[in-house]
């Protein structure tokens, strides 16, 4: 679903689940001459806060380190980047999706 949305927002998807060492990067994509790395999270109540409650300073730093593997494996230190989330939560069967961009 977070997919479809980004490309259809424009996005070009480059990676799903992208995976360096102990760390995960749900999509890895690219707008316009800046690379994207997407975190995806999902709720079906705000039990537990929203969705992008869940991006703790923990999830951050794992996230940074995955993406500075992935900018190492590609050769791509002088590539500007930035962390996206998008947010997913049900309202019943329909989901309501935000783009939440430059995260941190």
């Amino acid at each position: 679903m977070a997919v479809e949305y980004l490309e259809n927002e424009g996005f070009t998807i480059l990676h799903r689940n992208y995976r360096f060492e102990r760390g995960e990067i749900d999509i890895i994509a690219q707008e316009n001459d800046e690379l994207v790395f997407v975190e995806v999270k999902s709720r079906h109540t705000q039990s537990f806060g929203t969705p992008e409650d869940a991006m703790t300073p923990k999830k951050e730093s794992y996230l940074k380190r995955t993406a500075e593997g992935y900018l190492f494996q590609h050769n791509l230190e002088d590539k500007a980047c930035r962390f996206d989330v998008i947010a997913i939560e049900w309202k019943g069967e329909r989901p309501d999706i935000r783009h939440i961009k430059n995260v941190f």
